[in-house]
């Protein structure tokens, strides 16, 4: 089989590669992305660049590719390509036979901000964060106090994060960045946890909960075990979010309570740990779409990850430029 995957320069896209590499599919990898100096490019077979997701040409350049290619599957790796792929999935399917994996408009648009993310989560009884947009903080002041976290709405990586901790604070952060959510500041960095989860025809069939230490808003530090509890509350969110395959929850238990404060529709940039921990979530998904395998949930292996830097060299005349195409992994 041919899997293309897209953003081979994110941690994202990476960690799917990584997955289908600790495989048992044996996928011939094509990877794409815009950037020359991508190190994703490098563990491919074949490597292609590409527009940015925000560029009008995107899916025209991704449809020559995809015409080229004819991959049996794609999987993007990057946020920014989320909504136009949902928006354009049949089409795609339709246009050149690769099934996509991406969730419908309507659960990427929850998951892509934050506000409804937690409006959603409200609505359905379901652990969400005490929260706000400017002008009704007064209301989440009375009722939860200080501190108060400030965040952008749509946003990745702890990027205008801040905890305010009085009036004033929150004054000048609102001033700063006027499209925020103000939300209640839950838990503790060391009641923070991170979920995959694999839904398929509105039934979550597979879950993995795991604890994590951060570092500049990605995980650095995992701690996985089965967490029977917390997996279940998890699934139990992904039931009612109905993604198309994966999504990710991040949340923090406060006073025991699992407060879900970030969704992805997507693999997580944890994807390539949880194999550690015998999840190997790109594969079930890969195998449950192409071949029709069930989705089962795996035993979980209790393990510590301890994530650390690595290289990719690359070669004089090795480097993929406008002009050509990697053709075998280097």
């Amino acid at each position: 089989m041919k899997v293309f995957i897209t953003g081979a320069g994110a941690l994202l896209g990476q960690g799917i590669i990584r997955a289908l590499r600790r495989s048992t599919l044996n996928a011939t990898i094509v990877a794409a992305d815009p950037n020359p100096l991508s190190a994703g490019l490098y563990w491919a077979d074949t490597a292609h660049l590409i527009r940015m997701a925000n560029d009008p040409s995107y899916l025209d350049r991704l449809g020559d590719l995809l015409r080229t290619e004819r991959p049996d599957i794609l999987i993007p790796g990057t946020d920014v390509e989320l909504p136009v792929l949902s928006a354009n999935r049949e089409s795609i399917e339709s246009a050149y036979g690769t099934k996509v994996i991406v969730s419908p408009p309507g659960v990427v648009s929850i998951a892509n901000d934050k506000w409804l993310t937690s409006e959603f989560l409200r609505e359905r009884g379901l652990g969400f964060v005490p929260s706000c947009l400017p002008g009704d903080e007064e209301v989440l002041i009375e009722e939860c106090g200080f501190p108060l976290v400030v965040k952008p709405r749509v946003g990745a990586r702890s990027i205008g994060f801040s905890v305010v901790r009085d009036r004033e604070q929150l004054r000048r952060a609102i001033a700063e960045q006027p499209d925020i959510v103000i939300q209640k500041y839950v838990g503790s960095d060391a009641s923070e946890y991170t979920a995959g989860t694999l839904t398929f025809d509105g039934k979550c069939r597979a879950t993995i909960v795991m604890r994590r230490d951060l570092r500049d808003g990605n995980t650095y530090r995992a701690f996985a075990e089965s967490f029977p509890a917390l997996s279940r509350a998890m699934a139990h969110a992904a039931d009612a979010l109905g993604a198309f395959g994966p999504a990710n929850f991040q949340f923090r238990l406060d006073e025991g309570v699992p407060r879900i404060f970030e969704i992805n529709a997507r693999f997580s940039g944890t994807t390539a740990v949880r194999i550690h921990a015998g999840f190997n979530e790109v594969e079930m998904c890969v195998r449950h779409m192409l071949f029709g395998e069930p989705v089962v949930q795996p035993d979980i292996t209790p393990v510590t990850i301890l994530r650390h830097w690595s290289e990719t060299v690359v070669r004089p005349g090795e480097l993929i430029t406008p002009l050509m195409r990697l053709e075998e992994k280097v």
